[in-house]
């Protein structure tokens, strides 16, 4: 079956293990992988993957154009096997250029965490920039949902959701991150896209099949988070859920195809 991995972050080799350690840090979490686009690929080709997804995230503004060129670089020294989603930060002077820069360079969309950037993700000055966003046709990934957190609570995105009709939304994490039946509350029969990453372990079997219903697989994307997870967990499990060849096969690639234009 085709793969494509629809959430994943990369770092520049030099920085990478400081990087993958500060993710840690803010989760508390211990972390699989390294981080380098090396590993990314190697591993997932162990599984036929595809496609992946690569994105990083500015915490501060003067970070956006040095992420958005290398994830950029990246994509086009392998543009059969990335897709590339460029960041922003909400204290950006002219958020428009920076967009039409990422066009410009390749990009495919724009990945934004309100929990590490530290804003509301309906704030009122950034739902001026879903709305350029919007009209450039970009499909936005957000992280959304964390206990500790009221930055990306889901009912924050389900007000985005109603003021912009027509901007393609991929809610991480089913859409609440440690908080999948307040997200399921807020988010189950709206119109946006949501993706598995980080939530198979804290789920569970059981629950994670019993969430990919209550949304419809037609919504959900396949996702590893990656370096926070890896593919012999992330597939292994999902392989396990025993949903139907269509339900697979639009999680695992279709959906993302339909998204990207693939």
């Amino acid at each position: 079956m085709k793969i494509i991995d629809f959430h994943a972050h990369i770092y520049p080799d030099k920085i990478a293990e400081r990087a993958v350690a500060g993710v840690g840090d803010f989760y508390n979490l211990e972390m699989k992988c390294n981080g380098t686009l090396s590993q990314l690929m190697d591993s997932g080709e162990k599984y036929g993957v595809s496609r992946y997804v690569v994105h990083s995230v500015a915490t501060s503004p003067e970070q956006v154009p040095a992420i958005n060129r290398f994830i950029a670089s990246q994509v086009e020294a392998h543009s059969d096997k990335l897709v590339g989603f460029g960041t922003l930060h909400q204290d950006l002077q002219n958020p428009e250029e920076e967009i039409d820069l990422a066009i410009f360079m390749g990009l495919k969309g724009i990945k934004l965490h309100p929990d590490t950037q530290k804003f509301n993700m309906d704030d009122p000055k950034m739902m001026d920039v879903y709305e350029i966003i919007q009209s450039k046709n970009l499909p936005i990934l957000f992280h959304c949902g964390d206990y500790r957190y009221d930055y990306s609570h889901p009912r924050r995105l389900a007000k985005i959701l109603d003021t912009f009709p027509n901007l393609t939304v991929i809610a991480a994490h089913f859409g609440g991150w440690s908080v999948f039946d307040l997200a399921i509350e807020h988010l189950k029969d709206r119109r946006c896209y949501l993706d598995t990453s980080s939530s198979f372990a804290m789920l569970g079997k059981t629950r994670s099949k019993e969430i990919i219903r209550i949304y419809g697989a037609e919504r959900i994307l396949f996702g590893t988070d990656f370096p926070m997870s890896n593919y012999d967990y992330e597939i292994n499990h999902i392989r396990d859920f025993g949903l139907t060849e269509k339900e697979y096969e639009m999680i695992m690639h279709e959906n993302a195809e339909k998204i990207l234009g693939l």
